[in-house]
């Protein structure tokens, strides 16, 4: 099965680790963790609701790139350092995704993030 490496995505700063954004493969997209990160690749603090807006931008500009829509997403991965700042979240993941199509999740507390990030977002897309 071929695989297509996404790298260097418009309006997603690079990532200062040896990584891909994305990687394809055949008709599933997995998207590496995004942070509250700024055109200037510098991490963005912000409310619990702002750094993850910021994070699920960069992942939404991600799936693009590599050709899948935002509503592709079957599966998203939340860090929080802090599982108080759920809630806020849950309102922006619920304005996100359609009712009735809204991805998988997993969320958990993170020790750390770099950067001193709040939320970190990852996610796989399919297509049919």
């Amino acid at each position: 099965m071929s695989r297509k490496y996404v790298t260097n995505v418009d309006g997603v700063p690079p990532s200062p680790s040896p990584i891909s954004n994305a990687v394809v493969v055949g008709n599933q997209c997995w998207i590496s963790g995004q942070l509250s990160v700024g055109p200037d690749g510098k991490y963005q603090p912000g409310t619990a609701r702002e750094e993850a807006e910021r994070a699920f931008a960069h992942v939404f500009r991600i799936a693009e790139a590599a050709g899948f829509a935002p509503a592709d997403i079957v599966y998203v991965d939340i860090a929080f350092i802090d599982l108080k700042d759920v809630p806020e979240v849950n309102v922006l993941y619920g304005s996100l995704f359609a009712e009735g199509r809204r991805p998988a999740r997993t969320i958990y507390q993170a020790a750390a993030l770099p950067f001193g990030g709040r939320i970190k977002v990852q996610a796989v897309a399919a297509r049919s």
